[in-house]
């Protein structure tokens, strides 16, 4: 109690006001946890660091700390190491295995000034370690500077996951994407699509019109999927001439004519390069795989068997897969 005394008066004898500038502000709106068993702590940084661009979240000890953490995802953690209970340097551990907060960067704030804690804290994967009695305006500088580091790791991370052709998700997004919506089905019960698209004949445009067409014709069906699908709709490009697409909330039956609207409107498109040649795609889909409805790879599976029997049965059409396997008595379109 008396240390708690000591250091809160020595912060307020550190909290000069901050001046208004341009350049003290902090980016767009983040959101921003801090950990720390001193109410003191807690009142200070939102009265002095708080903005509209900026939402402080408290936590009062590392197990709620680490809670809060995976629930919001926040941009930055401010972690106090000297806590009853589960000590800061436990919490930062288990918060840098925790792969829901890869891109989370972690400031420690301490009122131990000892190399060893410091070295410590930095080793486990903090960014940055302040020690108590600490300047408002330093600690903001290095919050803001933690701050743009994820932004830059997130935009790297978007930006890793964009297909560069054709600006949707790559594959790399649908298989990160496709564990969240299994996952999502299992536990609400809700409806799931997995749609899995080929465009018919492709090698035919590129031996025929060259690369430069075949790539037209992928950056046409791209655009196709942007103007035709939902909001709520995931399209990805699977690989080559391949597309993957989730539709969250969404029986086969809702799904057919949505997809059918995107088969027509390809096939009714003509191409600059080419418009004597007409493009057409075929789709596999099922809301429910021949398998471990908990495994993705078995939802893939079911849907890539159906795209198989489509390019089959005479492409440009729509085949379902279910729990029972493939029959070709389930061609919905052509």
């Amino acid at each position: 109690m008396e240390r708690g005394h000591r250091v809160s008066k020595e912060l307020s004898n550190n909290t000069k006001p901050l001046r208004p500038a341009v350049t003290d502000r902090i980016a767009d709106h983040q959101d921003v946890l801090l950990v720390d068993d001193s109410t003191f702590i807690h009142d200070l940084i939102k009265r002095r660091i708080g903005t509209e661009a900026l939402t402080i979240h408290s936590a009062m000890d590392g197990e709620r700390g680490i809670a809060m953490a995976e629930s919001i995802r926040p941009a930055l953690i401010l972690l106090d190491l000297n806590m009853p209970g589960m000590d800061g340097f436990q919490a930062l551990r288990r918060l840098m295995n925790s792969p829901k907060l890869s891109d989370t960067q972690v400031i420690v704030i301490s009122a131990s000034d000892d190399t060893e804690d410091k070295v410590a804290g930095l080793e486990l994967g903090a960014c940055d370690y302040v020690t108590k009695p600490f300047n408002l305006p330093e600690l903001r500088a290095r919050m803001r500077s933690a701050l743009r580091t994820h932004e830059l790791l997130t935009l790297l991370a978007e930006r890793a996951q964009v297909d560069g052709l054709t600006g949707i998700g790559n594959r790399s997004c649908f298989d990160e994407r496709i564990d969240e919506e299994v996952s999502h089905r299992i536990r609400t019960d809700a409806d799931l699509t997995i749609a899995m698209c080929d465009i018919d004949l492709f090698k035919q445009v590129n031996d025929t019109y060259g690369h430069a067409a075949g790539d037209e014709v992928i950056r046409g069906i791209a655009k196709i999927f942007n103007r035709l699908l939902r909001k709520s709709d995931i399209a990805c490009r699977y690989g080559g001439e391949e597309f993957a697409i989730m539709l969250r909330d969404t029986c086969v039956q809702r799904a057919i004519p949505v997809l059918d609207r995107i088969r027509k409107q390809l096939e009714q498109t003509r191409w600059p390069s080419h418009p004597e040649h007409t493009v057409t795609c075929s789709f596999g889909i099922c809301d429910h795989p021949s398998g471990d409805a908990k495994n993705p790879t078995d939802w893939i599976k079911t849907a890539d068997e159906a795209l198989y029997a489509a390019k089959h049965a005479g492409r440009n059409r729509i085949y379902v897969g279910n729990g029972s396997g493939m029959q070709s008595s389930l061609k919905i379109a052509s």
